[in-house]
């Protein structure tokens, strides 16, 4: 069970470092306004808030990392919280796509380090 709960929280961390670089580096190019469904003058014109919320993106990541590389299960359940509370906030005001994106592999993750 403990083997499951890590390859969940890796694989949510590294989903994150994903979300990071789609927004702070290809937001405003092809791959990324496609994936965002972004007009290039949508793209260009939101492009700072897109590196700001990848950076954020990357924050969460590097939570999940450390709380996995320090055996620390208080860290990685806040930072799965973290990410569970922002996955059902972006489902709810930009795109219910995120609910199943972002908060259900975190909240899946969280389930399986707690039963850990």
């Amino acid at each position: 069970m403990k083997i499951v709960a890590t390859l969940l929280v890796a694989f949510v961390a590294l989903s994150h470092v994903g979300i990071l670089a789609l927004e702070m580096f290809f937001w405003n190019h092809p791959v990324g306004r496609r994936i965002f469904a972004m007009t290039p003058e949508v793209a260009a014109s939101s492009a700072t808030l897109a590196m700001n919320q990848g950076l954020y993106n990357g924050f969460l990541a590097a939570g999940l990392v450390w709380g996995l590389a320090a055996g620390r299960t208080d860290v990685t359940l806040f930072f799965l919280g973290c990410v569970i509370v922002a996955g059902v906030f972006g489902g709810l005001t930009a795109k219910k796509s995120i609910l199943v994106t972002q908060a259900l592999p975190a909240a899946v993750a969280l389930i399986f380090v707690l039963l850990s």
